[in-house]
């Protein structure tokens, strides 16, 4: 059985605190299948401490375990229609295939992710089951990280430090291609990158965000910005875009097209780590400079394609001392 010591660590932020001074929290929302909610609100108390409640028909809260609490449930939206109807029960079995069981915790202080991943490794001695269990299972990882502040000097850098490399990121963590081409994680289209690393990008929050919904008015990016600019100006999103599904939020919403729970040795923190990459780039503007400098002379060759620019990316950040050669 592994061990707690034999996970990666989560790195710290290179902001840990929030303008305010407070540490800055995270967020973990994790989809997968292969057990019943139940199953895994169990795994939860026995790994986490606490105790468990189903609050309603297949939703479970975990609570008083001293990591907050945790909702565990079936995306059951469609489930609670056809139940309405008196059908429900027998789909909700079926529908467990394709329908992932979510956990989604509470914020989290940083260094707790390595405590989570100790439920992690129970839930795959259990039998749960990731992206790799079929190309349809639509199961991801989301890490909600609390911005510093809705600044734009505070948001700008790290939204355009992602643009930059998520192409380099999606190559390091071995997504698969039929992943990356999923519409519910789409990379930025390149517009967008192109604005965002010009040498005149938006220089003001509202111009940040008008960009953004011009070029990308979708939450199945990424990077989804639009909780973030809802709770910044939810009147501008609202008006271009449906609000049912946005929640305003004071945090990033990075959203990752694998949950691979069902691997050895796969972790929470090493996903982490890499946003961490992210925001470390965002911190360092000389760094950031010569990443748009080299994005902005990428694009002009005849042929500009994402593997090219992400190995491009590798070398820059070695140079940086950032990657290993």
């Amino acid at each position: 059985m592994s061990r707690t010591s034999d996970l990666a660590s989560p790195l710290p932020l290179p902001r840990p605190d929030t303008a305010e001074g407070r540490p800055r929290r995270v967020g973990v929302e994790l989809e997968f299948s292969g057990l019943t909610e139940a199953q895994v609100a169990r795994i939860l108390v026995r790994q986490l401490g606490g105790s468990a409640r189903e609050e309603r028909r297949g939703h479970w809260k975990v609570s008083g375990g001293g990591m907050g609490a945790f909702e565990v449930y079936l995306d059951s939206r469609p489930l609670e229609r056809l139940e309405h109807d008196g059908v429900g029960g027998q789909i909700r079995d079926l529908a467990r295939a394709v329908v992932p069981v979510e956990i989604v915790s509470d914020p989290l202080e940083v260094a707790q992710i390595a405590e989570f991943d100790r439920a992690i490794v129970a839930l795959r001695e259990a039998g749960a089951e990731g992206t790799g269990s079929g190309v349809l299972s639509a199961f991801g990882l989301h890490f909600n990280p609390e911005v510093v502040s809705t600044a734009y000097a505070d948001v700008m850098p790290v939204v355009t430090a992602h643009a930059l490399l998520e192409d380099y990121l999606k190559r390091i963590a071995g997504t698969d291609f039929t992943r990356r081409v999923m519409t519910w994680v789409a990379p930025y289209p390149r517009a967008l990158v192109d604005r965002l690393a010009a040498e005149d990008p938006p220089a003001t929050m509202t111009e940040l965000i008008d960009t953004y919904l011009s070029l990308a008015p979708s939450r199945n990016h990424g990077l989804d910005m639009l909780c973030l600019f809802a709770l910044i100006d939810e009147p501008r999103v609202a008006a271009a875009v449906d609000m049912e599904l946005v929640s305003p939020r004071p945090t990033f919403h990075w959203r990752l097209p694998d949950c691979r729970i069902d691997e050895p040795g796969w972790t929470l923190a090493q996903e982490w780590n890499r946003w961490v990459l992210v925001e470390t780039v965002a911190a360092d503007e000389a760094l950031l400079q010569s990443l748009c400098a080299a994005w902005r002379d990428h694009r002009e060759s005849l042929t500009s394609i994402r593997m090219d620019w992400s190995f491009r990316v590798e070398h820059l950040l070695q140079g940086a001392g950032l990657c290993d050669p």
